[in-house]
């Protein structure tokens, strides 16, 4: 693949070179044009091993979509441009896991193979931890339907690294719901083992956090909606996080960076 460094700067196909850009990636690119038709790659017998993966591929997007989906309430301000890719890029470590189904139908057990999820960072340019730095407790029940975020009292001017300008902050805890995926030969697609239970989700905020004041003992108190218990084929996803806000008058506004989200836990 070539990447252009000269100044003229399009998109599009000039001759059999085509050139374009990459999401998330500064510059433009160029490659030739060409290749096999679609037909060929979803019917020739020699492109088996891709429609295999192309399989697989597609489930694993679908997966990485309802870690997402769970926690979309806060993803705006929280993720990076490639979130989407690492999730799927994770779903896919999962799924070669998986030795119980033929190539192209393995399944996605996210529940044997938690510990992939666990201290994913949502911004991959913010770390939680480098953000905030005082100490704090996670705790969750044994039937995994409620857990909290326990801080002692402490001060943020000493532990807390805000944007410029951030008067006050809020912190976020979560709890969020991802099921195991597998083929179903009946609809030709990867679906989630737990349907009613996949991307069900609880995400609470702490009260508006004064950056230069000494804070109170906090607890943020999570809890899985309706009533439901997770099942054997589901992971619960426990996430923090913080944003920053600047308070004018009575309004606080919300930055548009600094702000940052992470799995802290998986179970």
């Amino acid at each position: 693949m070539a990447r252009q460094k000269g100044v003229i700067k399009y998109v599009g196909t000039l001759g059999d070179i085509r050139h374009f850009k990459i999401k998330g990636q500064e510059g433009y690119f160029a490659g030739m044009i060409g290749g096999p038709t679609g037909d060929q790659v979803l019917t020739a017998p020699e492109f088996e091993r891709t429609r295999e993966n192309m399989n697989e591929f597609g489930a694993c997007a679908k997966a990485g979509k309802s870690v997402r989906t769970g926690l979309s309430q806060v993803m705006k301000q929280m993720a990076d441009s490639q979130v989407t890719g690492r999730l799927t890029s994770i779903m896919k470590k999962i799924n070669l896991e998986d030795q119980s189904e033929a190539r192209g139908y393995r399944k996605i057990e996210i529940s044997t193979q938690r510990s992939h999820l666990k201290g994913f960072e949502f911004d991959k340019n913010v770390s939680f931890n480098g953000v905030f730095n005082a100490p704090y407790t996670l705790t969750h029940t044994v039937d995994r339907e409620s857990g909290e975020f326990v801080l002692d009292s402490f001060n943020p001017a000493n532990l807390v690294n805000p944007p410029s300008g951030a008067t006050h902050f809020r912190l976020i805890c979560s709890l969020s719901v991802v099921s195991d995926f597998e083929y179903n030969g009946t609809t030709n697609s990867y679906d989630p083992m737990d349907a009613e239970l996949n991307e069900v989700s609880d995400i609470q905020y702490s009260n508006y956090l004064d950056l230069f004041d000494i804070l109170p003992a906090t607890t943020i108190t999570v809890t899985l909606p309706g009533g439901v218990l997770p099942t054997i084929s589901t992971t619960v996803l426990q996430c923090i996080g913080i944003e920053f806000y600047q308070q004018v008058g009575g309004n606080y506004y919300l930055f548009s960076s600094g702000n940052c989200l992470k799995i802290e836990d998986a179970f």
